[in-house]
């Protein structure tokens, strides 16, 4: 089975509030710009490299943040090719039945954004591994997330390609691979994903920086109403046992977007996330997203509520007058 190194760059909206977002079937957190890859020979060594830039046509402003850590700028995000025929040629270039290897969750969770709002093929994306879990389980022997360069450090690895350069970052990545006892770490990988949960990050920002234990789409409903009576929504089953669990309050974020906390009585909470849209054919369909709720997403769901209890309060008062 081929093992390709895989890392991406992205660009961000310019403002959380840019009405871009309207536009879109999910909250996109980064448009990818950049595709960098690098294939590992049967030592686990690198070997065959891949890059590409890509055109943004959603974020197409370069953030200064993104534009500092990168060094792109708008010429080179005008000289990018689409992000269809990217995907395309790096998917040729890999090949079949590939496991994809990257330093963290994002990657994954950006690539699959991405897709979806290009509305391209999902499924190529079976076997994707954080190697930060592999690293913490045989070298770090903790659960807190490290970074790329402190694994570098630690393998005395020198820096020898640009940092947050895709290819640069996926070779250097690649690098780390040739250190680590990646057979067995595969092959312990998933008792690695449960020893290890706190790789797995939130943002500030709520769940958007989070790695979702289930994407599903809901479809083909009538009506809005048939939509927010299915199953799917107002029977809402554990992820870990498939059983029961206690739906609280759904908030409103606006933009079409809610969100809810199921608890399993044995598996403890969930945050749920609907972006409800209406398809083109005059049918219903949302997105659903979950997370496991740690603390952090249980009070960013709990400040949420307040604030729409709050603008429903101020809504009614002014009605009254």
């Amino acid at each position: 089975m081929p093992y390709v190194v895989v890392d991406l760059e992205w660009n961000q909206a310019m403002s959380a509030k840019s009405s871009v977002f309207n536009h879109l079937p999910i909250r996109l957190r980064g448009e990818i710009i950049q595709i960098g890859a690098v294939k590992l020979r049967e030592d686990f060594t690198p070997g065959e490299e891949f890059q590409m830039d890509v055109r943004p046509v959603f974020f197409r402003r370069i953030h200064y943040k993104v534009k500092k850590l990168t060094g792109f700028d708008k010429e080179r995000l005008a000289g990018g090719v689409k992000f269809k025929t990217a995907i395309e040629q790096f998917l040729d270039w890999c090949g079949p039945d590939c496991t994809f290897l990257t330093w963290g969750y994002d990657d994954k969770s950006i690539m699959e954004q991405n897709l979806i709002v290009h509305d391209l093929d999902i499924d190529w994306m079976g076997s994707w591994i954080n190697l930060q879990l592999i690293y913490n389980m045989q070298v770090a022997g903790d659960k807190n997330q490290k970074s790329l360069a402190t694994a570098m450090e630690h393998f005395g690895i020198e820096q020898t390609r640009v940092a947050h350069d895709a290819l640069g970052d996926a070779y250097n990545t690649a690098l780390v691979c040739s250190r680590l006892d990646l057979p067995a770490g595969l092959a312990r990988y998933e008792e690695a994903s449960h020893v290890l949960p706190s790789c797995r990050r939130a943002q500030d920002d709520g769940a958007e920086g989070a790695e979702p234990l289930e994407h599903i789409a809901l479809e083909g409903y009538g009506s809005r109403e048939e939509l927010w009576g299915s199953d799917a929504i107002l029977d809402f089953r554990c992820p870990d046992c498939g059983g029961p669990t206690h739906l609280q309050r759904w908030v409103n974020q606006g933009d079409k977007r809610y969100m809810n906390v199921a608890k399993c009585p044995e598996h403890g909470a969930f945050l749920v996330r609907i972006r409800v849209r209406n398809a083109e054919d005059g049918s219903w369909a949302a997105n659903r997203l979950v997370y496991r709720a740690d603390e952090k997403l249980l009070e960013f769901y709990k400040a949420k509520g307040t604030q729409s209890r709050r603008k429903r309060r101020r809504r009614r008062k002014k009605a009254a007058k």
